[in-house]
C-alpha cells in the first residue's frame, strides 16, 4: 500500500489495526428511519461514543460535523422502491468523494445479484480511481441472489470476501458467518482486513454485543454496524461498548456493564 494510503488509513485504523465505523448511508436505500432523522444529532452521540469512523453519502458530509472521526464517503446507490434494489450503482466518484473531505470511500456489491457482473466491472474502475488517488476503498461484499441459500454461509462468505480483495479492494465488509471458527475460516482466506456488517435491527442488545465480541475473538479487523447502534436507545452507550470490545478487548460481560445490562 502506498504512503498516501496509508495516511487515509490511519485516520480509520488506530494503531491496533482495528476499527468500529459506524455506516449512515441507509437515507438513500430505505429512507429516513430513526436515528437518521437528525443527522448531526446521532453523529454527536456517536463520536461521544468514541467510533472511529462513520460511512455518509456525500451529499450529508455538507451538512454535518463529524469532529476528528474518519470519513468514508459511500459511492453506490439504490432504493427499496426501484425494481430491483440489489442492483447498486455508482452516484458518486472518487474524486467528487475527495472534495468532501472523505478519508476513505466505500462501494457496495451484492455478489450473485443478475446485475453482478456490472457492478464488478464498476468496482474494478474505482479500484482504478482510488490507486490514483491514493483513497483506500472499503468494499461492502454480500453474497444476494436468486442462487444464494444462506447469506451467511461460510463458502460463499469466504468467497465475497476473497473476490473483494482479489480485485483490489482495500477492507472488506461482509456478513458475519455465526461462529468463531467460520469466521475464521473468511479472515485467513482474505489478505486484506475483514470487517463485519450489522445487519438488520437485532431483537436484543447482547446478540450484537455477543456477535462483536465473536468476530474480534476470530481475528476480524473491526466492525462496522449501522441500525444495532444508531438506533438502540442510547446510541453513546452502544457505541462505547462496542469500542470496549474492539480496542481494549473487554468481554460480552464488560461490554453490558458499560449499557447497565449486567448478566
Amino acid at each position: 500500500m502506498d504512503s498516501g494510503k496509508k495516511k487515509r488509513m490511519q485516520r480509520i485504523f488506530r494503531d491496533d489495526k482495528r476499527t468500529f465505523i459506524v455506516p449512515m448511508d441507509h437515507g438513500t436505500t430505505i429512507g429516513p428511519v430513526r436515528g437518521l432523522f437528525v443527522m448531526q444529532e446521532t453523529i454527536s452521540k456517536l463520536l461521544d461514543g468514541g467510533v472511529d469512523a462513520v460511512v455518509l453519502n456525500r451529499g450529508i458530509v455538507k451538512y454535518t460535523d463529524i469532529g476528528r472521526a474518519g470519513l468514508i464517503v459511500h459511492l453506490s446507490g439504490s432504493t427499496k422502491l426501484g425494481p430491483d434494489p440489489h442492483r447498486k450503482v455508482q452516484v458518486c466518484s472518487v474524486l467528487q468523494a475527495l472534495k468532501v473531505g472523505a478519508d476513505a470511500v466505500s462501494v457496495h456489491i451484492n455478489v450473485g445479484s443478475q446485475h453482478e457482473g456490472e457492478m464488478l466491472m464498476k468496482l474494478s474502475r474505482v479500484v482504478d480511481d482510488c490507486d490514483e488517488y491514493c483513497v483506500p476503498l472499503l468494499a461492502m461484499m454480500y453474497p444476494r441472489g436468486p442462487k444464494i441459500q444462506d447469506e451467511h454461509a461460510l463458502e460463499v462468505v469466504a468467497h465475497v470476501a476473497r473476490l473483494g480483495a482479489e480485485l483490489g479492494a482495500d477492507v472488506i465488509k461482509t456478513n458475519y458467518t455465526g461462529t468463531v471458527e467460520t469466521f475464521r475460516e473468511v479472515v485467513r482466506s482474505c489478505h486484506v482486513p475483514v470487517i463485519i456488517a450489522g445487519g438488520p435491527k437485532a431483537e436484543t442488545t447482547e446478540e450484537v454485543v455477543q456477535m462483536a465480541y465473536d468476530a474480534m475473538k476470530a481475528g476480524g479487523a473491526g466492525l462496522s454496524i449501522g441500525r444495532n447502534v444508531f438506533q438502540h436507545e442510547n446510541p453513546t452507550l452502544m457505541a462505547k461498548a462496542l469500542t470496549a470490545i474492539v480496542h481494549q478487548n473487554a468481554s460480552v460481560k464488560e461490554a453490558l456493564k458499560i449499557l447497565g445490562e449486567n448478566k
